[in-house]
């Protein structure tokens, strides 16, 4: 081993990366026989949920097994960290019970007959009926994910199809939480600052425990050892909660009101951060709202600021009117809704009061999707970061859009006019995301029919409500003409397929991957660890499924060669975008898909290649990862470069050709936030507009639970 300290606090020994292609270590199961094995080390990026850890595959130079995974140490969001659910990848590899070749139902739907076909019967068969679908219609072809674990590869064949067919399960999942930070700051994710923080306040724990990103629970741990307080809301006392300098029990629903008066405690004795309230958030949009009678400012308000010749349309108004609103959030009114002691929320709001701008908050599932109105939730939370300030800072919370890095592809399919209303039907103009729970009520009610149907990694029958309505739509061939289901295991939705496509798992397929995972942007290259290997030691591959257990694929070249079958004339203008850009009028292949992304669209990442000799696509393809940036604060400040005609309104809105593009701070134009105004958006307009005027929608507030 080679001792390396990093000032990020990275693994600190691990086989040094120019010894990977030849490592030896004893076979510990040979003791106390001294069996030395050679070893192919292949990066990869783990697949057992969305965080994209670095994993290095012990590929046996002699048999091509992979006998074990460990921690990638060049990856910027791990470091060579992994929790359990990384090196169990093993595990699935070499599942007994896995799907190892692609089969074709027999009899009935649900019956539970299959027989084996080749690859090439599953892509004609298919791509025949996708074709005879897409010649008739756009929004006959559904592909309907559950975990992705890759950025962008098949939304852009989804695209090149020319269908509105992305369904996901979001909208049982993280909706509620997207929704609210989409409403504050035209983002859908928190990207918390943890190593650095001061106050760490998390909703739930699932995230910080393992579930979900053990990139963040590392550094969680780092800003606790530096001194950094910890504030958990949950039922149950979970690990994270156990090791809470403060555990706030609150009962499910009344999130919203602890965090309002934790807000109002900050207004109404003047602990916020008021300069950056003034000059990020729409305040005087918000005066202007009361002046219509779109917001109700509350007996408190003295209407007479904003009437008559002596109105007065300056932030003290403002601030008058957060007095007001929030007054009756008391810790009392907290106390009684939540069941929490009234002396742990008084103590949570001095934290963040002390917070210094080094505020770090989350929340995902939980609370925001497990309530009725949970949205507020999120809503209400980022509202202490925009009281504090502590938005983009070091030690607080960014946009995830701020930290995670989706490169562009050698093209881009053009957008086209398509609307599949068995996914955003018009009940729900704000859905955050497609409302896939109810698609077996849609099909029942006659709404529409599949033609093909894609699940992913997906099991609606056992996870989403109504399991025994997905088994029916699932049987009636009518609704759902041919359902396909790419999975890398048995499940009880596979159940009712007519096909079931053994696909790869995290060391058996090509993906990129990126995460909000702390304060900087970083890539990681999934590859198959055997195919890598083998080619390496001078065995060419043609397809994954080659070097794969059985003939596992990948989806990759799965959508390529689909795509292809589907379009085989070019008629109807799919074909284009699968056209190599390296040899003129032939099929792209993976290699070269990523060869041009990592050629150009990765910042950085050709001048690190070019220092070790290597092209961009081998660098990858040695360290699996590459850090585009270290840190990204608060992009939202940077200066909006001038163009002739920009103008700025008393709203301080910089507007080109009539369209918002910056906001003015200071006198100096600067870029602004994802909203309508460029700014964070305290009262939302598009609420408002949308048909949820009342107060309780259009400003950071709590709605009653189910």
């Amino acid at each position: 081993m080679t001792p390396v300290t990093h000032p990020d606090g990275r693994l600190s020994q691990y086989p040094p990366a120019e010894l990977w292609d030849d490592w030896v270590e004893y076979d510990g199961k040979q003791w106390p026989k001294k069996v030395a094995r050679n070893y192919m080390l292949v990066p990869t990026v783990c697949f057992n949920c969305e965080s994209a850890c670095g994993l290095l595959a012990y590929v046996d130079k002699e048999t091509l097994e992979v006998r074990k995974f460990e921690g990638n140490p060049a990856h910027p969001g791990s470091r060579g960290r992994n929790c359990a659910k990384g090196p169990a990848t093993h595990n699935q590899v070499y599942d007994p019970d896995r799907i190892l070749y692609p089969l074709k139902r027999v009899g009935a739907r649900g019956e539970g007959q299959w027989e084996r076909i080749s690859w090439e019967q599953a892509l004609e068969e298919i791509g025949a009926k996708m074709r005879a679908s897409r010649e008739k219609r756009r929004d006959g072809i559904m592909y309907h994910v559950g975990r992705p674990g890759e950025d962008g590869f098949t939304n852009r064949c989804i695209s090149a199809w020319g269908v509105d067919g992305h369904n996901s399960h979001t909208n049982i999942c993280s909706a509620g939480a997207r929704a609210g930070y989409a409403f504050w700051g035209g983002f859908d994710r928190p990207s918390p600052d943890h190593a650095n923080a001061r106050l760490i306040l998390l909703l739930s724990s699932h995230l910080e425990t393992g579930h979900y990103f053990n990139p963040h629970a590392q550094r969680i741990i780092e800003a606790k050892t530096a001194g950094a307080k910890i504030v958990t809301f949950d039922p149950r006392l979970s690990n994270t909660a156990s090791m809470s300098d403060v555990w706030l029990p609150s009962w499910p629903g009344s999130e919203t009101s602890i965090l309002l008066s934790i807000a109002n405690h900050l207004i109404q004795n003047d602990r916020y951060d008021r300069k950056y309230v003034e000059d990020w958030v729409n305040w005087r949009e918000t005066l202007q709202a009361v002046r219509d009678g779109k917001l109700d400012p509350g007996p408190g308000f003295d209407r007479g600021l904003l009437a008559g010749d002596a109105a007065r349309d300056d932030f003290s108004t403002f601030d008058a009117l957060l007095k007001s609103l929030y007054a009756e959030y008391t810790f009392e009114r907290a106390a009684e809704e939540s069941e929490v002691p009234v002396e742990r929320i008084e103590e949570t709001a001095e934290l963040v009061a002390n917070c210094d701008g080094r505020l770090a908050t989350h929340v995902w599932r939980a609370a925001s999707i497990g309530n009725l109105g949970g949205w507020q939730v999120a809503r209400a939370l980022f509202f202490l970061n925009v009281l504090t300030g502590s938005i983009g800072t070091k030690g607080g919370t960014s946009a995830n859009s701020w930290n995670k890095f989706v490169p562009k592809p050698f093209v881009s399919p053009a957008a086209f006019e398509a609307w599949n209303d068995l996914q955003l039907p018009d009940e729900w103009p704000l859905a955050h995301y497609e409302m896939s729970f109810l698609l077996p009520h849609f099909l029942k009610e006659n709404r529409g029919e599949i033609d093909v149907y894609f699940t992913r990694v997906y099991n609606p029958v056992w996870i989403n409500p109504n399991g025994f309505t997905w088994m029916d739509a699932l049987r009636d061939e009518s609704k759902v003409k041919c359902h396909v289901a790419l999975t890398p295991t048995w499940n009880e939705t596979a159940f009712y397929a007519d096909y079931i496509l053994p696909m790869g798992l995290a060391s058996e397929r090509h993906d990129l991957m990126s995460q909000e995972t702390h304060d900087g942007q970083w890539i990681a290259f999934r590859q198959p660890v055997r195919r890598v290997a083998m080619e390496k030691m001078g065995h060419p591959v043609q397809f994954t499924y080659e070097a794969n257990p059985g003939e596992v694929w990948e989806e990759n070249e799965w959508w390529i060669e689909l795509s292809m079958r589907m379009d085989p004339d070019g008629s109807l203008g799919v074909k284009q975008w699968f056209e190599s850009p390296y040899r003129k009028g032939e099929t792209i292949n993976v290699e070269e898909y990523y060869r041009w992304i990592f050629e150009n669209s990765v910042p950085g990442l050709p001048e690190a290649a070019a220092k070790e000799d290597l092209t961009p696509l081998a660098y990858m393809r040695k360290y699996g990862a590459f850090e585009i940036s270290h840190s990204n604060l608060a992009p939202y400040a940077k200066e909006l470069a001038p163009e002739s005609g920009d103008e700025v309104g008393p709203d301080r809105t910089v507007r080109r050709n009539g369209q918002a593009v910056g906001v003015a701070v200071d006198g100096t134009a600067r870029v602004g936030f994802g909203t309508p105004s460029r700014k964070l958006e305290f009262f939302s307009e598009t609420l408002h507009m949308w048909g949820w005027p009342e107060r309780d929608y259009t400003i950071p507030w709590s709605l009653e639970s189910h």
